[in-house]
């Protein structure tokens, strides 16, 4: 019995293999500004980017963020999976207005979503909006088309 569990084990290995650590991958950036504050955000524009976002990363320089572009206007909800970096995202709106600002905590499943249907979400180190006043509904100028 003991060697077939082994035999078995080893089976789903091959076909399932464990998730490791991925390295971050090389994604385009973009300056962003909010009042004078900028910040050089990584672009998610794919679906798998979108998908991958800042999980298995440990740590982010201050004025780094991660821009999630998604296709359409939608309650794109954000959960912190495999993501070791406490962050604060900003949903906003067409015009880079800011809907709302939500904190999240490292590898929770709660649900963070925008108050309303969006097409952007801006992720940052945690604290990095409060430290700079930083409120609804104030604008994030330079967000792609």
């Amino acid at each position: 019995m003991t060697a077939w569990i082994l035999v078995l084990t080893a089976s789903l290995y091959l076909v399932c293999p464990p998730v490791r650590a991925q390295t971050p991958t090389s994604l385009p950036t973009v300056d962003l500004y909010v009042g004078m504050h900028r910040l050089q955000a990584e672009l998610a524009v794919e679906p798998r980017d979108r998908a991958t976002g800042l999980m298995w990363r440990k740590s982010m320089p201050e004025n780094r963020a991660m821009l999630f572009v998604f296709e359409g206007h939608a309650l794109h909800c954000f959960w912190m999976r495999n993501t070791f970096i406490p962050l604060s995202i900003a949903f906003l709106r067409d015009d880079g207005s800011i809907v709302n600002i939500a904190q999240m905590q490292p590898l929770q499943e709660t649900s963070h979503c925008p108050a309303e249907p969006v097409r952007y979400a801006l992720e940052v180190n945690q604290g990095w909006f409060k430290k700079r006043n930083i409120v609804p509904p104030m604008k994030v100028r330079g967000l792609p088309n």
